[in-house]
C-alpha cells in the first residue's frame, strides 16, 4: 500500500475525518483502492458523481474541451457558458443563470441577491429565515445562514441577519417573519440534517406565505436537485416554483460547477454587484451541459425511479431483520437509514471492511446517495455489503 495517508497527515489541513481509505479509480458506481480491494460507492462524492466515475462520454466531453479552450474571463463570452445556462432555464421555473464553482458559492451569491432585492424593494429588509439542521456551506456566509451550531460557533460572531426555525414547522416561519423578512430559505430535503423529508405540503404552504408577505422562497437544491430526487429539480414534486434556486454537486457530474438562478423579477444584479475567475468556465460548463442531456435524454431519471424502489425496499428487509435499524426516509437516489442506536460511524467503519462506501450524516442516520446510474447488481451487492456491516456490529 502507499504512504499517502503519512504524507498526507504533514502536509494537508487536518479538516475532515478521513476514511483510512486511499481510492485511485473508479468504474460506474465502483472504485478501487492502491491495494487493489474494490468498494460499492454509495457517496459518490457526497451526491457529486451523478453519471458515475469514469464516464465515457464525459471524460471524451472534458478532454475535447480542455483541447480547445479550458478557461477565460468572465468579461468575454463563451459557447459552453451560453449552452448550458439555456439548457438550465428551459429546464427549470427560473429566467437567469450565474455560474459558480460550489453549493457554497451558489448560496453566498443566492444571499447576495435576496438582500439586494430587499434594498430595492422592501424598504431594506435583509433577514432570511432558514431553518434549524440545514446546511448551506462552509464560507462566512454560509455558516451563517446554516442551522446548525456546530458549524457556526468556532468561527466567532456571525454575518448578523439570519433566523432560525424548526424543519417542517409553518407556524414558526409565520412568528419568526417582520417588516425586516426578505426571504426564507430552505433545502427541499434536509441532506446533512439527517435526510429529512417534510410534508408533502410544507414547500406549497410556504410558497404561499411568501406570496403573501412579499417574501423571496429560495430553495437550496445544491443536494436534491439535477435528478437526485427522481426529477431535475426536488421543487417540482411539490408544485411550486422558487423566486431563487442553487445547485452544483451533481450538476458537474465531478467537475466543480456550481449555478445561482433566478426569477426575473429579483435578477437585480449590475455590473460590478457579483463574479469570480473560475466560475462558468468552458470546461466546467462543458461538463454541466453533457450531464444535463444526460439527465434529460440518456434515461437516467428512469433510472432513478427504479434503483429507488429497489434500493427503498431492500433497506426496509433491513429494518425488518434488524433491531438495530428503525426505519427508511429519503427521496430518489437520495436515502437515509434511520437506526436505534448512535451506531452510524462503527457501521460505516464496518462497510469499509466489507466493501461499501457509506456516510454517517448523523450519528443514527447513514446516508446512502450512490451514482445516478447505478445498476439494480450494483445496489443489490452494495445493500448485501451494508447489511454484513450492520451484523459485525450486532455481534459486538
Amino acid at each position: 500500500m502507499s504512504d499517502i495517508p503519512a504524507r498526507e497527515a504533514k502536509v494537508y489541513m487536518q479538516a475532515a475525518r478521513r476514511v483510512p481509505v486511499t481510492l485511485v479509480r473508479g468504474q460506474g458506481a465502483r472504485v478501487w483502492d492502491d491495494a487493489g480491494k474494490e468498494y460499492m460507492d454509495f457517496v459518490a462524492g457526497i451526491a457529486v458523481v451523478s453519471l458515475g466515475h469514469a464516464n465515457a462520454g464525459l471524460a471524451e466531453t472534458i478532454a475535447r474541451q480542455a483541447h480547445t479552450l479550458i478557461t477565460v474571463s468572465n468579461i468575454f463570452y463563451t459557447e459552453p457558458q451560453v449552452e448550458l445556462a439555456e439548457l438550465m432555464v428551459e429546464h427549470s421555473a427560473l429566467d437567469r443563470v450565474f455560474f459558480v464553482n460550489s453549493g457554497a458559492e451558489a448560496n453566498e451569491g443566492a444571499i447576495k441577491l435576496a438582500r439586494k432585492w430587499g434594498n430595492l424593494n422592501k424598504n431594506g429588509a435583509y433577514e432570511i429565515i432558514s431553518a434549524n439542521n440545514s446546511f448551506h456551506g462552509r464560507t462566512t456566509g454560509t455558516i451563517a445562514a446554516t442551522g446548525t451550531a456546530r458549524y457556526r460557533e468556532p468561527f466567532g460572531p456571525q454575518l448578523p441577519g439570519f433566523v432560525f426555525v424548526d424543519f417542517d414547522n409553518m407556524d414558526q416561519i409565520k412568528a419568526a417573519t417582520n417588516d425586516k423578512t426578505v426571504a426564507i430559505l430552505l433545502e427541499p430535503v434536509q441532506g446533512e440534517g439527517g435526510i429529512n423529508v417534510p410534508h408533502p405540503d410544507y414547500l406549497r404552504h410556504v410558497r404561499d406565505w411568501c406570496d403573501e408577505n412579499n417574501l423571496l422562497l429560495i430553495l437550496d437544491e445544491v443536494q436534491t436537485g439535477m435528478g437526485r430526487t427522481g426529477t431535475i429539480w426536488a421543487y417540482e414534486q411539490a408544485g411550486i416554483e422558487p423566486d431563487i434556486m442553487t445547485s452544483a454537486k451533481g450538476l458537474g457530474g465531478g467537475v466543480p460547477v456550481g449555478a445561482l438562478l433566478s426569477k426575473e423579477h429579483c435578477s437585480v444584479f449590475e455590473p460590478g454587484d457579483h463574479g469570480n475567475t473560475f466560475g462558468g468556465n468552458p470546461l466546467a460548463t462543458a461538463a454541466g451541459t453533457y450531464v444535463m442531456r444526460q439527465l434529460l435524454e440518456g434515461g437516467v431519471l428512469e433510472n432513478v425511479h427504479a434503483r429507488s424502489e429497489q434500493l427503498r425496499q431492500r433497506l426496509e428487509g433491513i429494518v425488518d431483520r434488524h433491531e438495530v435499524a428503525r426505519g427508511v426516509r429519503g427521496k430518489g437516489l437520495l436515502m437515509g437509514l434511520e437506526l436505534n442506536k448512535e451506531v452510524a460511524g462503527d457501521i460505516v467503519v464496518a462497510g469499509v471492511g466489507q466493501g461499501v462506501l457509506l456516510n454517517p450524516v448523523r450519528p443514527d442516520v447513514v446516508r446512502m446517495m450512490p451514482p445516478l446510474t447505478i445498476t439494480e447488481e450494483e445496489i443489490d451487492r452494495g445493500v448485501e455489503r451494508l447489511e454484513a456491516a450492520i451484523r459485525e456490529v450486532e455481534s459486538r
